[in-house]
């Protein structure tokens, strides 16, 4: 027995010397200079020094968003100019969410989203690319969501807290190309912004009026869809390619959305329709007016939009229409009565966009595409313009013409696209004293890049 044992003693003995000087051989190649364990403590310390850390092992967390930074070439009529800066349709922005099981088909989580803008491209004018919006500065961050949710597999999601409305981005978001984060429904009215209209090269209005003082609607200067707002939201389970959505909050808001996408043989279809009404004080681009005292506003909007495809082609069309109804417009003429004593409470949009999108190159897919939107304005009270010798009255009417093409570039290793568009714009205003002012034409290149984290 001694023997023996002593035998297997000299083998594990030999066996644990061979392992020894395998690993000292390994670390010796690994190591360039420096002693090993240092160098894998220090490289450990990197890492957990630049790891997002969660706050518990219940919840998850992840970390996504993107940059989007262009260059706009612009040329009203009378001056001509070129600004760098955040592309406003869809800023830079850094997102947080997560997720935690409560049981089977039964989840909680939640989403708080940060946007960031350099030189936010909606906000700047001929003065130059510094933010003219007070409430929206350069170099700022804005929270553009934060909630909290829960979801069933059977009974849909309830949303509570900052969270798009019913309609919100109800036009776009019915684009289902890659034209949705550089050439949507809304894309012509951000891109022209805070930009002042002219007319025979002289500023419309007493004081500057500008092109989101005359486009209607209550996101962006597009009729038709809302924006983000403190809401309980409600979305159901995707039957036969409907997803229903509901959403009450502010003071008040309340909508009604429905969602389909489906594959029809060769056809990619996407469609969105949906109404909202609002008598929140606050909202952008509904009148305020009296009633028993009391200050509100009174406005609803309702539209429609949908994306066809061939899939073998890629050959597309979208389009949509969008009307806003502003109850507060009438009774703001009533109370401060002007000349021509009546307003037009309607205001609406239309726009198609036809394109193709195909994989020629190995870097990705390529969407070339052409668009047309048209908007009758609908009156503003509060903007008012003299034509000659006439007297200075609100904008009554108007129609504006938008039109666009572009190509979008995608480098698919890189989670990132490349675009350039050309944009397009202008029409005329009408005054309540019947007055027309001819708007000057409005030319822009947009070029840039989105690149996804």
């Amino acid at each position: 027995m001694k023997s023996v044992f002593t035998l297997s003693c000299s083998r594990l003995a030999l066996l644990a010397a061979f392992g020894l000087a395998i690993s000292f051989t390994q670390a010796s190649a690994a190591d360039l200079g420096g002693n090993c364990c240092a160098d894998l403590e220090e490289r450990i310390a990197e890492l957990e020094a630049t790891t997002a850390r969660k706050g518990n092992r219940k919840v998850s967390l992840t970390i996504s968003g993107w940059v989007n930074e262009a260059v706009y070439f612009w040329d009203d009529g009378s001056e001509r100019n070129t600004y760098v800066g955040t592309n406003s349709l869809e800023q830079s922005r850094v997102k947080f969410s997560g997720e935690a099981k409560i049981a089977s088909g039964y989840s909680a989580g939640y989403t708080l989203e940060i946007g960031v803008q350099g030189n936010p491209s909606n906000k700047w004018d001929q003065t130059g690319p510094s933010s003219t919006d007070a409430n929206s500065p350069n170099n700022s961050l804005v929270v553009r969501k934060s909630n909290w949710w829960l979801k069933s597999k059977d009974f849909g999601k309830l949303t509570v807290g900052l969270e798009g409305t019913a309609t919100y981005h109800l036009l776009d978001d019915a684009d289902g190309v890659n034209t949705r984060n550089y050439s949507d429904a809304q894309a012509a009215a951000v891109a022209q912004g805070r930009f002042q209209l002219r007319s025979g090269g002289a500023q419309v209005g007493g004081t500057a009026i500008r092109w989101n003082d005359i486009l209607r609607g209550a996101d962006n200067g597009t009729d038709g869809q809302n924006g983000r707002r403190n809401i309980v939201r409600y979305d159901s389970p995707t039957i036969l390619g409907f997803v229903l959505t509901a959403s009450w909050g502010e003071d008040d808001q309340a909508g009604l959305a429905l969602t389909y996408k489906e594959k029809w043989g060769d056809f990619n279809i996407l469609a969105k329709g949906g109404w909202e009404k609002s008598t929140d004080e606050g909202l952008t681009g509904c009148a305020p007016f009296s009633a028993t005292g009391a200050t509100r506003q009174d406005c609803e909007w309702w539209g429609g939009a949908a994306t066809i495809q061939h899939a073998p082609t890629g050959l597309y069309v979208y389009g949509g229409y969008g009307q806003t109804i502003d109850h507060g417009v009438q009774a703001t003429v009533a109370a401060t009565p002007t000349p021509g004593s009546t307003a037009d409470d309607k205001s609406d949009l239309w726009f198609i966009q036809g394109g193709i999108e195909q994989k020629w190159l190995p870097l990705g897919k390529t969407t070339v595409f052409g668009e047309f939107r048209h908007d009758n304005l609908g009156s503003r009270t509060g903007k008012n313009f003299a034509v000659g010798n006439g007297a200075s009255t609100y904008v009554h009417d108007g129609n504006v013409d938008f039109w666009a093409a572009g190509i979008v570039q995608n480098i698919d290793a890189a989670a990132m696209d490349l675009y350039v568009i050309y944009r397009h714009a202008d029409g005329d205003l009408t005054n309540a004293a019947g007055a027309t002012a001819n708007l000057d034409a409005f030319d822009m290149v947009i070029t840039g890049a989105r690149i996804q984290f």
